[in-house]
């Protein structure tokens, strides 16, 4: 290698004033052995370049030819592959990555390290070399690395080892150098000269260096006295301290005796204060005063003080109970005594709680069962009090005002043992589990008679309430069949009404004379004008289901906070959720429901305890409902808006509340209702019959869904749901469109283009005037529809007036359109200037006026008075008429011009003859 080495170095390098610093003998990885050199170079010019040279062997002899050569500063990356195990493989990366294998590892390991030196040197620029072994990257001196890399010198030598001896002068020693010049003379000129010089005064130096050491040695003579005369008194010193040692020595045997007695002296103090504190702490924590005992043996829990009393003792109980004891306490049969006599008083406290809450329950629900009333007595006197009742109102005055009785009073004297309560559920969950148990059946019997007796009086007074009609609709009677549906409806949606069926029925026949049938449709309010409209009982009807409402409202939220605040359910749920639970009718699973405590979370629980309580809540709202969506389809409307905002407003107090919960579901059944009546209001439409002998005029359905747009409207005026309202109006306006096709198809007596004409016309004026954004698409449909059928009526009726004339001209237009010239139609002979002189001459303008009168009393026949469109079609003939007239005179102009031919009448006189027309009828 070394001779391979001068030979390149020779033959290739010097030649370009390059010297070479290391070489590695490659082939390329991963293809067939083609052996080449990497050589590491300098150039001997300043500023010195770093290069990386590939080498070639020629084919023919041994001669050497430089095949690439790449600047160091282009390199960036440098992987040996393994920094740990010997491998040749390594690759350099410059504008691209080679892949090289050297011949020995060793050789590859050289070339890296010269590689790492050269970049330290020359370039200063930090190339990352990946998996090499740190000893192949060893740091230059420092000041070799100050060395800028524009200003070093040429490598010396031709090998690494010059690398390494070479060192620069640093600036310091130049400026020495530069001041010794500076003072001779002849420092340049005569070099050999300035040598000796500084040869001479280097011997000087040195022989004045020898003098000065020698005339030192008599003062070290003096320092070596002073230092033996310093031992001597460091060994005096010493013996003093053995001697203070020894005395220390006993000092600390003494100590040590002392301080073993002061220890043991100390664990007995703090053993001592240990056990006072443990004794302490028992006395404290677990003794119970005797007042507090007293009251939780004999304390009254009727008195607001005896409540009081129960609750500090019973709160001072459970800390005595709930004390966290330390380990060996309970070994104690002090500890043991008092937690014995701790859980006999809670014991004997829950019995006696238990008992009084019990009485309690069953003395309210007594006290409220006294006010209990049948439907007929509440009309006959509803002003009854009884004796004893502390409260102003009675359940007779509830019901006939349509109110529900108000329980603040007994949830007001409940809510003083709420704390009672905790402490039961905290210590005795069973006898708090059957407390729970014994007021969800008592509350669930009294709401139960309060609900139906409650909604009972609703019904009455929804289905009475055109009675005071007055005979408004005594042509419309009422069938009696339909009232028997109503009242036996009314009868089985409300189960079996106690003491009222009879007076049920009295009620409903009597006003059955004077009460007309209310199941509405678009065709009815179509048939009657709004004036006939029963508005009075419809918003009789709103004001009822709305006060429905707000009873239950309150009431529901009323009792849901008592429960939560009386049973303590107010904390966020921490078990399992309930399962099992089916809201959907408000019921609960039929096991007890002390089974599902240990499962569910109090939420959970609040919300069965609801359900139980009021369970026939939902089933009277539907049947409610159902009934008023049989006295008046209509009223689905009303009943939408309304149960739409309590959901709205439950939902905002609390989601998952019991009452939210409830009115969604009947909010579903009101929905479906309203849904049937939007059918049912289609389906109507479709078996629409129209009578043959009569003209149709604006069809019945088309004046129904103004009159119940208009309802609409003001029902959903800021509605939550406007939505719903929405579709349904889609719904409705597309049945309308196709329905009134439909009829003008099937129409004998009205020509089809004037029922299309009156009826669209009215629906695009409905929908202008009530701008109801979700059907902008179908106004601008309607007006599309209207306009197309006023021109295709206005071109059927107007026909071909002037017939003959019309067939002349047909003619002529045929002949150019077969390529026959315009002006060149007068020399045919069907169409010569004579033949159109006839054919002018047979209507003059007597005749046309003629015409044009029975035109219009044609049209008046055919259109109907409400719409009032007789103008507008007549004035649409009119510009039709001319437009025909203008088309005429072209023709004349064009195709037979200068023959003076005019027609009898002109365009002033046919707007004389519509205007005359016109106001003669």
């Amino acid at each position: 290698m070394t001779a391979i080495k001068h030979a390149l170095q020779r033959d290739i390098f010097t030649p370009n004033d390059e010297r070479l610093l290391s070489i590695v003998n490659v082939c390329k990885a991963g293809k067939k052995k083609k052996n080449c050199f990497l050589c590491a170079t300098v150039t001997t010019e300043r500023p010195v370049q770093v290069k990386v040279v590939k080498v070639k062997k020629t084919d023919k002899g041994d001669f050497y030819k430089r095949q690439m050569a790449w600047e160091l500063q282009d390199l960036t990356e440098v992987d040996a592959k393994d920094a740990n195990k010997e491998n040749p493989e390594f690759d350099l990366h410059f504008e691209k990555v080679y892949r090289w294998v050297a011949s020995s590892t060793a050789e590859k390991n050289s070339f890296i390290s010269c590689i790492w030196k050269l970049n330290q040197r020359y370039l200063r620029k930090k190339v990352e070399f990946v998996n090499v072994s740190p000893q192949l990257l060893e740091e230059l001196p420092k000041a070799e690395e100050s060395v800028p890399s524009g200003e070093s010198q040429s490598v010396a030598g031709g090998d690494e080892d010059a690398l390494d001896d070479y060192q620069e002068l640093n600036s310091h020693d130049e400026q020495d150098i530069e001041s010794m010049m500076e003072v001779c003379e002849y420092a340049i000129s005569n070099a050999e000269a300035f040598a000796e010089k500084l040869s001479r005064e280097l011997q000087v130096l040195d022989g004045a260096n020898i003098q000065s050491i020698m005339a030192s040695e008599k003062q070290v003579n003096i320092l070596m006295q002073l230092l033996d005369q310093a031992l001597a008194e460091v060994d005096n010193i010493e013996g003093k301290l053995l001697s203070y040692e020894e005395m220390l020595q006993s000092v600390k045997e003494q100590m040590d005796q002392i301080s073993q007695s002061n220890r043991l002296i100390q664990i007995s103090n703090t053993n001592n204060g240990k056990l006072l504190d443990e004794i302490q702490f028992l006395v404290n924590y677990m003794d119970l005063s005797k007042g507090h005992i007293k009251a939780l043996q004999e304390g009254d829990l009727s008195s607001p003080k005896g409540i009081e009393a129960c609750i500090n003792a019973s709160e001072a109980l459970s800390q005595c109970m709930n004390v966290a004891l330390k380990p060996g306490h309970d070994k104690l049969m002090a500890v043991k005594q008092q937690q014995h006599m701790f859980s006999e008083l809670r014991d004997t406290f829950a019995r006696r709680l238990t008992n009084h809450l019990n009485n309690v329950f069953v003395h309210q629900f007594n006290h409220f069962s006294h006010f209990k009333m049948t439907i007929p007595q509440f009309y006959r006197s509803s002003c009854l009090s009884l004796p004893g009742h502390d409260q102003s109102s009675t359940l007779s005055q509830h019901t006939a005002e349509l109110t529900l009785p108000k329980h603040s009073p007994l949830h007001r004297d409940l809510l003083r043992y709420a704390k009672l309560m905790e402490w039961l559920k905290n210590t005795q969950r069973e006898k708090y589990d059957g407390l729970s148990r014994t007021y969800v059946d008592y509350m669930t019997r009294l709401y139960e008679r309060e609900i139906k007796d409650f909604f009972e009086v609703a019904k009455i007074k929804m289905a009475g309430t055109s009675k005071d009609g007055k005979g408004k609709f005594a042509t419309l009677p009422r069938k009696e069949s339909a009232l028997k549906q109503e009242v036996e409806s009314l009868h089985g949606s409300s189960g079996k009404l106690t003491g009222s069926t009879s007076s049920l029925n009295k009620l409903a026949v009597s006003s059955s004379n004077s009460r007309r049938s209310q199941s509405s449709s678009l065709l009815d309010m179509g048939n009657m004008s709004a004036s006939d409209l029963d508005v009075a009982d419809r918003t009789r009807f709103d004001k009822i289901f709305e006060q429905v409402l707000s009873e239950l409202e309150p009431l529901c939220l009323a009792e849901q906070d008592f429960i939560s605040k009386f049973f303590k359910l107010q904390q966020n749920p921490t078990l399992a959720q309930v399962e099992n639970v089916d809201d959907s009718d408000g019921t609960v699973p039929s096991r007890p429901l002390s089974e599902h405590r240990h499962s569910i979370s109090e939420k959970d629980m609040v919300r069965m305890m609801m359900n139980k309580i009021f369970q026939s809540i939902e089933t009277e709202l539907n049947s409610l409902i159902a009934l008023g969506d049989k006295i008046d389809s209509f009223n689905s409307l009303y009943m939408l808006v309304k149960m739409s905002h309590h959901v709205w407003t439950a939902e905002n107090v609390d989601p998952a509340s019991y009452l939210s919960t409830t009115l969604g579901n009947v909010l579903v059944t009101v929905k479906r209702n309203f849904d049937k009546c939007i059918s049912g209001q289609i389906r109507q439409m479709e078996e629409v019959k129209i009578s043959k002998k009569s003209k149709v005029g604006i069809l019945p359905f088309v004046t129904g869904f103004e009159e119940f747009a208009k309802l609409a409207e003001a029902i959903f005026r800021n509605a939550e749901r406007r939505g719903d309202l929405d579709k349904a109006y889609i719904k409705l306006i597309r049945a309308v469109f196709s329905n009134v096709e439909k009829v003008a198809n099937e129409s004998q007596k009205t020509p089809r283009d004037v029922v299309m004409m009156e009826n669209f016309h009215h629906i695009f004026s409905t929908l202008s005037s009530l701008k109801i954004s979700c059907l902008e698409a179908e106004r601008k449909e309607a007006k599309q529809k209207y306009t197309e059928h006023l021109q295709s009526y206005v071109i059927n009726s107007l026909g071909q007036p002037l017939e003959k004339l019309n067939h002349f001209f047909e003619g002529v237009e045929a002949r150019v359109a077969q390529g026959v010239r315009e002006e060149e139609v007068s020399y045919q002979l069907a169409f010569n200037k004579q033949e159109l002189r006839k054919v002018i001459k047979e209507y003059p303008g007597k005749e046309v006026k003629k015409g044009l009168d029975n035109l219009y009393k044609k049209v008046d026949k055919h259109l109907c008075e409400e719409e009032n469109l007789l103008q507008v079609v007549w004035h649409s003939m009119q510009d039709e008429f001319i437009r025909q007239y203008k088309h005429f005179e072209g023709l004349i102009n064009r195709c037979y011009p200068g023959s003076g031919i005019t027609m009898e009448f002109t365009i002033q006189d046919m707007l004389e003859y519509f205007s005359s027309i016109a106001q003669s009828h």
